[in-house]
């Protein structure tokens, strides 16, 4: 009985362990995410008024399409904290629900990101146009990655939900994506306020 309870504790502790290590290399990861977007808002801040004699973000920027943009991303995120809720409580088909509904917000994002992309090369202002169109590109572009990032990550967790039930693994990796998820949305926060907002004032 004695073996059979210290063999539990030892797989208890080694659980703890690995999340432990995982946890602190998605933190890790996150930091690195930080510095990355740093650097590129800094690039943005010291290139946006170099436009070459082309358009600057005023004349360009579709501040209501992109203000729609803003509200589905921050929709997204309060929904995949439904889906966290959710998963406490261990109710799967909320936690579907909720995941299906982060996702479509996400897809919906993403398109209308490209489309905006889209309307600003045919109206020939690519990012080989200026300094400012190139930081602008790469810095949202940027973001805009990592988003489609999330929705295959999200795609991969919602097909193991529809195979299984809620294990403390499944918990961890819905966890770890509720983080990323909310961080995209603090880094877009950001861009609609650096980039839109006072590129279009």
């Amino acid at each position: 009985m004695s073996k059979h309870v210290d063999e539990m504790a030892i797989e208890i502790s080694h659980e703890e362990v690995v999340n432990a290590k995982v946890t602190l290399g998605f933190w890790t990861y996150l930091m690195t995410d930080c510095v990355l977007f740093a650097s590129l808002f800094a690039t943005y801040a010291v290139l946006h008024g170099n436009t070459f004699g082309g358009p600057s973000g005023k004349d360009i920027f579709d501040l209501p399409y992109i203000f729609v943009e803003t509200m589905i991303l921050l929709v997204s995120s309060f929904t995949t904290g439904l889906a966290m809720i959710a998963a406490r409580k261990n109710n799967k088909d909320q936690v579907l629900t909720w995941l299906i509904v982060t996702g479509l917000l996400g897809a919906a994002f993403l398109i209308m990101e490209l489309t905006e992309f889209s309307h600003l090369i045919s109206d020939g202002h690519s990012w080989t146009v200026s300094a400012f169109l190139s930081s602008y590109f790469t810095l949202v572009g940027t973001h805009g990655l990592h988003i489609l990032t999330g929705l295959l990550w999200l795609t991969v967790l919602i097909t193991k939900l529809f195979r299984q039930d809620i294990t403390s693994t499944l918990m961890r990796r819905l966890t770890l994506f509720s983080m990323f998820w909310h961080f995209l949305d603090v880094i877009w926060v950001g861009i609609f306020t650096v980039v839109y907002l006072m590129g279009a004032l």
